[in-house]
Parts: structure tokens; C-alpha cells; sequence
């Protein structure tokens, strides 16, 4: 078996599972606070972050692999827009990382190490929020009071990645991911609570570890948010998730069961000016299955403009 670009005796088939899930580490796992906030119509966001992933891949103490220790920079750069489409507010988002990582283990007692370099998955987002949330020129924009807003999007997940069908590690996954989700959000005085909930469906990668057809069931993703505006727009969150599923078959035949884990982070948003805000956030594992033991670190940079 191949590692990152060392080969090693072949496995249980959990740790397939484990790697393929390297790869999905922002995708199944996101926590994204204000994915409907209301907001003006033809308004621009210009984005740039910054993000650290550190974590044990495997935990398993009947594999003899042992501590496989990733190690994760992800620079990301992003986009969006929002406009008007049948008098509601809709937007879309484009989002593209950059990721350097490396990695150590110890298996059958002789340490490894590798690296991927090269840019991730392309994310897109296109939503609407149906209720609560008309699309209004930035003049009107100040008069309107926000109450539940309720929501719909389509995440697509472009295979740019870096992939090499040769290693079981790699920073693409080489294949389109589609989630369709539901959204609400509502405002209380100074806190605004968030629910999302949707599903991950992947297309079928058809050149993992050579020839081979990769599967994986469909992830359900839900996560919460519930923010405190301060009267500056300076705001923190507590921000939690819940994902299963995934379940993997490689030429129909079964490699390994399905994950079952949830993160809580907190999110600090802080104005710099009417137009630029910088945004910290933190999230660690709340109960996790097999590997993704990780914590993870962001700071972004955010710019709006019309």
C-alpha cells in the first residue's frame, strides 16, 4: 500500500476509509456561520484566509500503523455576489484553497513522512433565501429589520485538485461532489440562531490507485450557529456540527464502514472599517469514529464593495 510516496504492506480496509476522508476535511465537516445572512443586493465580497489543520489520522490500536500525524496549511482565496432573482435575495459564492501538507507515521515500527502541495477542491455556492429576505438596493437595505429568513442552496464541489491515482493520500479527490441544502435563520434582539442540514452526493472516482471504481455513499451534514451581535457589528458565535454516513465500495466491494462524528468551534468576527472586517475561528472534536481526531485554526480577511 502507498502512503504519500512510500509503500508499505498492504492493510485493513478502515484505513482506506480514514485517507479518502483527508480529502474531505472542509467539504463533509464545513462550519460556516451567516451562509444566509441577509445582505444588499449587487454587493461584491472579496475574501482571503488562512487556515491550520493539525490531527492523529489513526487511532486504531489493532492497525499496525501508529501515529500518523497530518499536518495541514490551507491558504484560500474567495468570491461572491449577491443580486436580485424574482424579487428574493440570491448569491453565489466561489471559493478555491491552496494546501500544503505534511505528514509522519510509524508503521511495523520504521517512521515515514511525506507532502502534497498544490491547490484544493473548487468550491461553489449558489442560494437563495425564499423567505424573510427581499432584495433590496443598499439604500433600503439599512431600514429593514431581519426576523426568520429560510433558505436554499447548491454546494458543487469541482474536482481542481491535485490528485495522483497512484497514492491513497492526496489533497483532490478526483470526482464532483453536490450538496443541496435547506437554511434557516432568525434574529433575536442582539443573537441571530442558524440550522443547515444537507447531503453530500459524490460521483464515482474512476482512477483511485490506478483502474480502480471508487464509491461513497451519500453524507448528511448538519450543523448550527448562534451569534451575538455587539452594537459596533463586531459579533462571536458558538458553531456546531453533526455528518454520517460516507460508507465506501471499491469495485463493489466493501472498504470500510461509515463515519459518524461531530465538531464545536467558535467564531470571532471583527469590524476593521464599514467595509473590511477580519474573521477567527476554532473548532475541535466533540465525538469522533476512527481517525479525524483533528483541531483546526482559520483567519480571514473580508472586503465588501458595490
Amino acid at each position: 500500500m502507498v502512503l504519500f510516496g512510500f509503500t508499505c504492506v498492504r492493510k485493513t480496509n478502515l484505513l482506506l476509509v480514514l485517507l479518502l476522508f483527508i480529502c474531505n476535511w472542509c467539504i463533509a465537516q464545513d462550519l460556516e456561520p451567516r451562509a444566509y445572512a441577509n445582505m444588499p443586493k449587487d454587493g461584491n465580497v472579496a475574501v482571503a484566509s488562512y487556515g491550520f489543520m493539525k490531527g492523529d489520522v489513526v487511532s486504531e490500536p489493532t492497525l499496525p500503523i501508529k501515529d500518523f500525524v497530518i499536518s495541514s496549511n490551507n491558504f484560500g482565496v474567495g468570491y461572491m455576489h449577491t443580486f436580485g432573482f424574482m424579487d428574493k435575495l440570491a448569491r453565489v459564492q466561489v471559493v478555491l484553497p491552496y494546501v500544503i501538507m505534511d505528514g509522519k507515521a510509524t508503521v511495523s515500527g520504521e517512521e515515514i513522512t511525506g507532502n502534497r502541495t498544490g491547490f484544493g477542491d473548487m468550491r461553489i455556492r449558489l442560494g437563495m433565501n425564499l423567505l424573510g429576505s427581499p432584495a433590496l438596493a443598499r439604500k433600503d437595505f439599512a431600514q429593514y429589520q431581519q426576523k426568520t429568513i429560510f433558505g436554499v442552496s447548491l454546494v458543487t464541489l469541482v474536482p481542481t485538485g491535485l490528485y495522483y491515482p497512484d497514492k491513497r493520500i492526496n489533497i483532490g479527490a478526483n470526482r464532483w461532489g453536490f450538496k443541496p441544502e435547506v437554511g434557516i435563520s432568525k434574529r433575536f434582539k442582539h443573537v441571530y440562531a442558524e440550522f443547515y442540514s444537507g447531503v453530500w452526493f459524490y460521483t464515482k472516482n474512476e482512477d483511485f490507485l490506478g483502474d480502480k471504481d471508487l464509491q461513497q455513499d451519500p453524507v448528511l451534514s448538519c450543523q448550527g450557529h448562534a451569534s451575538y451581535y455587539f452594537k459596533n457589528q463586531m459579533w462571536i458565535g458558538i458553531n456546531i456540527n453533526w455528518f454520517s454516513g460516507g460508507k465506501i465500495v471499491v469495485n463493489d466491494l466493501p472498504a470500510g464502514s461509515a463515519i459518524n462524528s461531530s465538531r464545536i468551534g467558535v467564531t470571532w468576527s471583527v469590524p476593521l472599517s464599514r467595509s473590511q472586517s477580519a474573521k477567527f475561528q476554532f473548532n475541535t472534536g466533540t465525538f469522533k469514529d476512527i481517525g479525524l481526531n483533528y483541531d483546526s485554526v482559520s483567519l480571514s480577511y473580508q472586503y465588501v464593495f458595490f
